[in-house]
């Protein structure tokens, strides 16, 4: 015994020698204080499975990989603050809007004074058509709670639809127009913006699908190229309509390409657009980008699926349009394909073997359900014959001796379960396994007796039961007598 637990001590303390970098899941135990041990120790570390099983805590659990079409949750990473540009402070010119009757357009300067956004502008300038008419649409209530009356001033155009001076834009570090669907404002934006020393125009095409001159597209964009100290962000959009914000997935394409020419029946949130609008303006992604914005209605898009994941992994709005612009569909898709590279899908040769081999599967498993059955069926005749000698043994002992009121069919029936045990214990004993036959034999008998007590419990219960009846069927008899007595 020392020596068997010398040996253990030994093992133990060299194990535990070598895996001490899995210190957290094992403890190391106080010597023990008894006198009782019955060898001297070498080690007072001894192993122990920690709490987490052997595979040791979740942080070291092999993760699996999952695939991203499945799980776009596993492709996109934590939202993390993203670039902002600089000199979104001082002034900001707003131009092309506040000249219709039929809305405030207040959205865009709300976007523009939101206290969460980069921006931080300490004077926001509409320039309107009427300044008289501009400042009855945007002054109220809500400007006044959200600040926007502090920071608010207006700016009168020389004319009706024109654009600011030179002079008006001085002293402009970011100017937001809206071209509508004319390219030549476009290009007089990017000329004044260059003359005024404007750091940062954002510009809204809108109306987009009826742009089908690519050449011209490009043309509009040449006008910003090359102006040093200038980042300009151009967004098209298709027909606008009043679909609340956010409502709808949405696709990017690069201004002055095939690939963004609209549909003659395409169409963009009003307040969505001013939404993208502004965060361009904010984004360092965005500077010096000319993007188109469509909306995507097939649900199983690639677009619609990123916008969604996107939106359901915590991402806020400039996060979302900062990922869409400088990763967007092709980085999903390359991801997807780079998981079918590592993980590739059975090929209908690798379908076909998996088939064989799952028929050769259940050919063997049913090959040894079948040889198991045949097994047990010829064990069960064995013993029924060794239970049927056995009885008939026992039948001709009784009779010789002058007591059997049976025949020995009848006596086999009666004595079956004694003979089945007897049986079984003699098959047992034939092919070498252990019995302990008086010990099995007082269990069985037990049990028998068991079995005969409960019998009789039922069949008691059962006479009593009749024996109730035929005392109310008596009763209700007497009771019937004595009314045709009356």
């Amino acid at each position: 015994m020392p020596f068997y637990l010398k040996k253990c001590q030994l093992f133990l303390a060299l194990a535990a020698a070598s895996m001490t970098s899995l210190s957290s899941a094992f403890v190391q135990l106080r010597p023990c204080p008894s006198q009782s041990c019955a060898a001297p120790s070498t080690s007072t570390t001894k192993l122990f499975i920690s709490s987490w099983g052997v595979r040791g805590p979740p942080s070291r659990w092999k993760e699996e990989d999952p695939d991203p079409e499945q799980k776009i949750q596993s492709y996109l990473k934590p939202p993390e603050p993203v670039a902002a540009r600089a000199n979104l402070d001082g002034t900001v010119l707003v131009s092309g809007w506040v000249n219709s009757k039929e809305r405030t357009d207040q959205t865009i300067f709300n976007f523009l004074n939101n206290e969460e956004s980069a921006f931080r502008f300490e004077k926001i300038v509409a320039f309107v058509d009427d300044a008289q008419f501009a400042k009855k649409r945007l002054i109220s209530r809500s400007s006044r709670y959200s600040g926007l009356l502090d920071k608010l001033d207006f700016v009168q155009a020389t004319a009706p639809g024109a654009l600011p001076t030179v002079g008006q834009l001085q002293g402009v570090t970011s100017w937001v127009a809206n071209a509508g669907c004319d390219l030549a404002v476009v290009e007089q934006v990017a000329q004044l913006a260059h003359e005024a020393n404007v750091k940062n125009v954002a510009v809204l095409v809108t109306d987009a699908q009826n742009i089908d001159d690519v050449n011209k597209a490009k043309k509009a964009l040449e006008a910003f190229q090359g102006k040093e100290n200038l980042k300009f962000t151009l967004v098209a959009v298709g027909a606008i309509t009043e679909t609340p914000e956010g409502q709808k997935p949405y696709g990017l394409a690069d201004f002055g390409t095939l690939e963004a020419m609209l549909p003659s029946n395409a169409t963009y949130s009003r307040d969505e657009s001013l939404r993208v609008l502004a965060e361009c303006l904010g984004l360092e992604s965005a500077a010096n980008k000319a993007l188109v914005f469509t909306e995507v209605d097939n649900v199983n898009a690639t677009e619609a699926k990123l916008v969604k994941g996107l939106r359901e992994g915590g991402y806020t709005r400039p996060q979302e349009i900062d990922h869409m612009i400088s990763k967007g569909p092709k980085a999903y898709e390359k991801a997807i394909e780079d998981y079918k590279t590592r993980t590739p899908s059975l090929t209908p040769q690798d379908e076909w073997l998996a088939q064989k081999q799952k028929e050769l599967d259940e050919s063997a498993r049913e090959r040894k359900e079948r040889i198991r059955e045949e097994y047990e069926a010829k064990k069960q005749k064995e013993i029924e014959d060794i239970a049927r000698e056995w009885a008939k043994r026992e039948y001709f002992r009784k009779a010789t001796s002058g007591d059997m009121p049976y025949t020995e069919e009848e006596y086999i029936k009666s004595v079956w379960e004694r003979a089945m045990f007897e049986g079984d214990l003699k098959y047992r004993m034939l092919h070498g396994q252990e019995t302990d036959e008086r010990k099995e034999l007082a269990e069985f008998k037990r049990k028998q007796e068991k079995k005969k007590a409960m019998m009789l419990e039922r069949a008691k219960a059962e006479l009593d039961e009749v024996l109730d009846e035929e005392d109310k069927l008596v009763k209700a008899g007497d009771g019937n007598g004595d009314d045709d007595d009356e």
